[in-house]
Parts: structure tokens; sequence; C-alpha cells
């Protein structure tokens, strides 16, 4: 399935109206039952729920997984691991597979202390201190606000709970809000080290017209094609959108699946039937419009307000400013994981982040390129645990001082 990037619901409307989806287990999309109750509990895993607000008063849902299965009362100090998901899912989309097969469940039982963040306008974190997601200012951020936001308010609350500087796990969009994040200095002194799966920095080179019409539409007739602040995958503007751009010429909309993410090589059915019982989820139209923007302008800024007055406004200058991934500190242990079947995490754009990180100490930087792997599988695919996961928790283990 094509879960985590920029053009995810054009899969996930499709496949809603074509695919019969007859999910297993108990898991259940309603936000009245907590990601704890519905997907960990019910395999032996102690579980806790957590509200954290942030600066600019959203209240985000926070899960904690403290110890493994088998853990018999162990009571030694576990290193904290903070997983982040990506764009129009939440923390659920990591629990997709059996508890051998998903990664939190495989670092909890590893002897790490797991965190699930949830990010804002997902089912777990739409609220606010004052704002509710009927109005258009509750939606009114980009990923920028993740950076400034969101993140640093998961981070210190781990870090004040546990004592200690955190693991990260980024996949897609969660990725590029931890580069973003870690180029601005922001983070760094709580974090131990981060793993990034599928990294998104750039996305010039995404290899589907589907994308690219996608990301050329959202960037010039966003604001007259919606008319709203919510971006809701299962909501009619989406499908709206699907029908316009599938009528592109050069867009074959018949596989959808391959198109978007790249041809998956290891899901199997029950977890795309799962998934689709309990994603997509909400983001903001602005952060659809600054994803895009990534793609047209080949540069890595932060929002374009499309006006240059607007931008002088809120940055002092008519360009938004870049973030400079190569201000990354080089002694950052960081471990990349990449493959060469991914449409949306495409190899030259991998290559142009790592180039932007050439000077990183290289004692630092684990890369992982996964020849037959595309956008999905690194979260879901059930050989992960061997390719990846394993790889993940020895690169934890080497750089856990």
């Amino acid at each position: 399935m094509a879960l985590h990037g920029l053009p995810l619901f054009f899969v996930l409307n499709l496949f809603l109206m074509l695919v019969p989806h007859h999910a297993y287990g108990f898991w259940d999309p309603s936000p009245d039952v907590g990601l704890c109750e519905s997907s960990v509990r019910m395999y032996g895993y102690k579980c806790h729920e957590f509200n954290v607000k942030t600066q600019d008063g959203y209240i985000l849902g926070l899960q904690r997984i403290p110890e493994g299965r088998n853990a018999s009362g162990d009571s030694g100090v576990k290193p904290p691991v903070l997983l982040q998901h990506g764009v129009l899912v939440d923390g659920m989309s990591w629990f997709m597979n059996a508890p051998e097969q998903n990664l939190p469940m495989i670092l909890a039982d590893k002897g790490f202390d797991v965190w699930i963040a949830n990010t804002r306008g997902t089912r777990y974190s739409r609220r606010h201190a004052y704002l509710q997601p009927s109005q258009s200012e509750f939606w009114n951020w980009s990923w920028d606000e993740l950076v400034a936001y969101d993140l640093p308010a998961v981070f210190e609350h781990v870090q004040n709970q546990t004592g200690q500087k955190l693991h990260y796990v980024g996949h897609s969009l969660g990725t590029l809000t931890a580069l973003a994040s870690f180029s601005e200095g922001l983070l760094v002194n709580k974090v131990k080290s981060a793993a990034l799966l599928s990294p998104v920095a750039y996305l010039s080179h995404m290899k589907t017209a589907l994308g690219v019409v996608a990301a050329k539409t959202f960037v010039g007739e966003v604001s007259t094609f919606f008319g709203l602040a919510e971006f809701n995958p299962r909501g009619e503007e989406a499908t709206r959108f699907l029908k316009y751009v599938c009528a592109q010429p050069g867009v074959n909309c018949y596989d959808l699946l391959t198109a978007i993410t790249g041809k998956n090589c290891c899901l199997n059915t029950s977890t795309v039937n799962l998934f689709l019982k309990n994603e997509p989820q909400s983001t903001s139209t602005r952060n659809m419009v600054h994803l895009a923007q990534i793609a047209r302008d080949r540069v890595l800024a932060k929002y374009n307000y499309g006006n240059p007055s607007f931008n002088v406004m809120h940055y002092g200058s008519i360009k938004p400013p870049v973030y400079k991934l190569s201000n990354i500190p080089p002694k950052l242990p960081l471990f990349i994981s990449y493959g060469g079947q991914d449409a949306l995490s495409d190899v030259q754009d991998v290559q142009q982040l790592l180039d932007e990180l050439k000077l990183h100490d290289v004692l630092k930087l684990t890369v992982q390129f996964v020849k037959d792997y595309a956008h999905a599988d690194f979260i879901m695919g059930v050989n992960a645990k061997d390719i990846v996961y394993n790889q993940v928790h020895k690169f934890f283990t080497n750089h856990r001082f």
C-alpha cells in the first residue's frame, strides 16, 4: 500500500471504492477507542495513553509501550524510542502487521521503552486548547508547525517521563520533519540517534505522472478547487480531486498502488485490508500544498505564502527561508534506509539528501539500500523485520550512549 507520501489519498479512495476489505482482529477506527485498547493490549503488552499540549495549543495523543510482552517484571532502565508516522495516517499505521512483524512491538520485546506519536489533526490528536476541528483556524498549519511545535512537545514529554535522551524512528513525512528540525539545531540535544525510513527531503524525481499532476494541482489550484482548510481523504472534495487528476493526460489510475508508490514487494492482503479499515486520516490542506511546493520548487524551504509581501511579513524576506540540511550536526548518528522501487522517496532524491550529508561523520552515518523495496514495504512489509528492523535495532544498540 502506498501509505505515507504526498499523494496517498489517491490510492485510498480508489481502494475504498473497489476493494472488499474484511479486516481481522479487534481494530476500531473510532477515536473513542484508544490506540492502546484497540491495537496493543490485546496482544499482552502494557500500554499507556498520554495527552501532550503543544506551545500553540494542540493536544496530541501519545502512547507508550514501556516493556516487552515477556518482560517478567524486569525493572531495568530501558532506552526510549519515539516512532513518528507519515502524512494522512496516524500512529496506528505502525501496527498493521502481527506483533512479531511490526516495529513498535519488536523494539519493545528487544528492551526499548516505545512511544508512538500522532500528528495534529489525526484521530487521536483532534483537540486544541480553544479551537475546534470545525473551525478553519484549527487547520492553519503545515509541516513547518510540526517541526516547530509537535516534535518539540513530544520530545520534551518523553524526556521528562524517562529522564533520558531518546532514539527516533521516522517514516516519510516523519523523516522530513526530523531532518528539518535537526538542520535548525532543534532537538539535537534530546536525541541519541535517528532512523529514517523512506526519507523525504526532496520530491523532484517522483516517477509517477499521478504524483506530478497532484503536486501541480495543489500548488496552482488548491484555493479554488477545495475552499476548505481540512483535507479529509474520505470526504467529497478528495473524491472529486481524485476524479479530476485521473482524467489528466498521461495519468493511469488503473493500478494506483504501483503508480504512486512504486511496486511494493512484500505486503500481504490482510495487511492492506486492515490498513483500509483504519486509515487514512485528515491533515491540513495547507500541509499538502507545502509538500507540493517541495516538488515544484526543488528546494526544501518553509511554507511559501505565494505573495512576496506575505512572505516578508512572516519571514522578513521575499522568499521563504531554506532548511539547510548540511547544518545537521555531523556527529548526530543517522540511519537512512531507502528502496530501489520507491516512486515517492525516489533514489535520485535520496541521493541529493545524502549529498547534503557528505560531510557527516562516516562513523555516525549508516545507509541501507533495499533494491526491491517501495515506500510502504518499510512500514508494513512482511519481511521488514529481517531486512530493515533488525538493522535499526543494531544501529540503536551501537549508539545507545
